[in-house]
């Protein structure tokens, strides 16, 4: 995507690729593209999830995620013939985003996910590619030993993708966290770095 002077946008260089997706960093250059698929997928995201469908809020959330130390954040970008960008693209079409939230180091080595596929990306196998990707990192050059992710009872589309990747049930919590103006439940599913290298 061009500047307003004609020149390329520069993106971020991926940090894991995979045969169908690559994991970058959020950038400025992004704004836009993310959040036309925000709201181009509210009704997918809805009631579970609320990215940032401004350029406002998404310039505040990316920035967060840039200098927070407790806070790692993906953009997941779909690769080959299946973008509007066409096969060899580098920057490929946004899919989704994995983000890793709530990171403590020491003796603990965990982080918490956030994450979410765009609708035009649902339902293809491409966030299962992609968290694996992330598994990969954050198990590795990141150090952590353990993730988890907390979601709703009825979001049964996010219960099968970390079911799949090898996340275990480890409880249930009421009135978890607030989401969309109430405290929400939330099972609580989490891996560590031994069952994820086996899975």
């Amino acid at each position: 995507m061009p500047d307003p002077n004609g020149h390329p946008t520069p993106t971020a260089p991926y940090l894991a690729e995979g045969p169908r997706t690559a994991l970058r960093r959020f950038t400025e250059a992004d704004a836009a593209e993310f959040t036309a698929r925000a709201r181009e997928s509210r009704a997918h995201h809805r009631p579970w999830l609320f990215p940032p469908e401004r350029t406002g809020t998404y310039a505040a959330y990316a920035d967060t995620l840039a200098r927070d130390p407790a806070r790692e954040g993906f953009l997941v970008c779909e690769r080959g013939e299946g973008g509007e960008r066409g096969e060899g693209d580098p920057d490929g079409d946004i899919a989704g985003f994995v983000n890793i939230n709530n990171i403590v180091l020491g003796g603990f080595r965990s982080g918490t996910l956030g994450y979410g596929a765009f609708a035009h990306a649902a339902g293809r196998g491409l966030m299962g590619e992609a968290l694996g990707l992330v598994m990969d990192l954050a198990f590795g050059p990141l150090g952590l030993h353990r993730l988890e992710a907390n979601i709703q009872p009825g979001n049964a589309a996010s219960i099968a993708l970390v079911r799949r990747a090898g996340f275990r049930l480890e409880g249930f919590s009421p009135d978890f966290l607030h989401i969309d103006g109430a405290w929400r439940d939330h099972e609580r599913w989490a891996i560590t770095a031994p069952a994820a290298h086996a899975s």
